[in-house]
């Protein structure tokens, strides 16, 4: 895979703490960031693109893969999760923390060098 584009994002679960949803925040995030039509620019379908999504969060068990991959309407994606992330605790130090997910989108194809 030639990679072409990374985008980053930051999603959150601010009473829940929902590590999937702060995750899907986080990819939407970085999704939102750009309209980049690389398929076209390329020459390719859309349906040919090849997502990696690190998600980095305090509890990579919790996210469930699966939800942060349908967020994707097209594209081969794989959903790497990571320790990483922030849990913030509550002033009171009473029920579920802020969740913080930080996410990077890398996007590319599978593409012959122009060079050879």
């Amino acid at each position: 895979m030639k990679r072409l584009l990374v985008e980053f994002g930051m999603g959150t679960s601010l009473r829940r703490g929902d590590y999937t949803q702060a995750a899907v925040r986080g990819v939407r995030d970085a999704l939102w960031h750009n309209s980049i039509n690389l398929a076209e620019l390329f020459g390719f379908e859309k349906t040919d693109m090849q997502i990696i999504v690190d998600i980095g969060v305090q509890d990579p068990d919790a996210v469930d893969i699966a939800q942060i991959a349908e967020v994707f309407p097209y594209g081969n994606t794989t959903v790497r999760v990571h320790h990483g992330g922030l849990d913030v605790a509550r002033p009171e130090g009473e029920g579920n923390p802020t969740i913080m997910a930080n996410v990077a989108l890398t996007v590319g194809f599978k593409m012959e060098r122009a060079d050879v």
